[in-house]
């Protein structure tokens, strides 16, 4: 087959790979317009949680909705910025990172001439709310980075980052902010961790280990209270952080992992086909790290991926057919 031939039947090939892949069907967009991330079920699977930044904010507020979409409603204060709100296994109250105690106003997003950056605002603490936005109790109090809360359905416990230590480790806690324990301890970012559904797994991304180079940049962002998620690796141990393995070796970006209900395979976020640029899609590889598989062809961006409880839908965040440049939005679709 000649060079050119190849090159035809490739591109026939991936004129007839649809953008969502071989195993989503049915796309369900649940938001319209602004900027919609990092959406989590609750455990009865009737009702999502996410960050939005939409008017009359200028930064990200936690909302609610009901699972087709209806009924958003903000549940955070209004005030600062927030990240990563997830729901309790009650079911009747969420978790979430904010800023509001530390002043009204939006902390200032990352100086974007330094590249693309993510924000580890020093007054980010993790706080317990009822599902209606009553803040019952703030779980973190030590000086620095607490944020990125995710819980296990099956234990309860809480599963976050934090600066407490110097550097940005995983920790976990009960529900009501009580035994903290450090769960890594290696040099470096550790964060957007999941718990298994059996909650004897966690996976996490990381800054990519065995490069001075990015180590180096890492610590020098760290002082300025950022960190860089273009040079990330995927990990994943115990619950306990013993057994730590690194999964991927791209040399870019991976992250947002989360495990199939199963527990045999990882989903998550990657630039991997677009090492140096920004386009990232959704892949999915064994827990060996073997496997591995693309599962979206939207060529923008999508990440965020996790699955219903059920198991039968797959929810996640996308600029597929954004209005706008900087427009993304909540996504379901029928896992096949």
């Amino acid at each position: 087959m000649t060079r050119f031939t190849l090159f035809v039947f490739a591109a026939a090939l991936a004129a007839q790979t649809p953008p969502e892949g071989a195993h989503l069907a049915n796309l369900r967009q649940l938001t319209r317009g602004g900027q919609n991330a990092e959406a989590y079920w609750a455990p009865d699977g009737k009702r999502i949680i996410f960050q939005s930044t939409r008017d009359p904010h200028q930064c990200d507020q936690i909302y609610v909705m009901n699972a087709d979409g209806s009924d958003q409603r903000m549940v955070s204060t209004g005030k600062g910025r927030t990240t990563c709100g997830y729901f309790l296994k009650d079911n009747q109250h969420i978790v979430y990172g904010s800023t509001h105690e530390a002043g009204d106003a939006c902390p200032p997003p990352p100086d974007r001439s330094k590249g693309y950056l993510w924000g580890v605002f020093p007054g980010y603490d993790i706080y317990l709310a009822t599902d209606q936005g009553k803040i019952e109790k703030k779980l973190t109090t030590a000086p620095g980075y607490d944020a990125e809360a995710t819980v296990n359905f099956k234990t309860g416990k809480i599963l976050f980052t934090s600066l407490s230590s110097g550097d940005l480790e995983l920790w976990s806690m009960n529900p009501d902010g009580s035994g903290k324990k450090q769960i890594t301890r290696r040099e470096g970012y550790d964060g957007g961790a999941f718990y298994s559904r059996d909650g004897k797994q966690i996976v996490w991304r990381a800054t990519a280990p065995g490069n001075q180079k990015v180590m180096a940049r890492y610590k020098e962002l760290l002082k300025e209270n950022l960190t860089e998620p273009m040079r990330m690796e995927l990990f994943i141990s115990d619950s306990n952080g013993k057994n730590i393995r690194q999964l991927t070796n791209f040399g870019c970006a991976a992250f947002a992992p989360s495990f199939t209900p199963d527990g045999k395979k990882l989903i998550f976020a990657s630039n991997k086909h677009d090492c140096d640029g920004r386009k990232f899609d959704l892949y999915m590889m064994n827990t060996d790290g073997s496997g591995l598989e693309r599962v979206t062809f939207f060529n923008g961006f999508a990440s965020f991926p996790e699955f219903s409880p059920d198991g039968k839908t797959l929810l996640f965040c996308t600029d597929y057919q954004g209005k706008s440049r900087y427009e993304f939005n909540i996504w379901t679709a029928d896992w096949k």
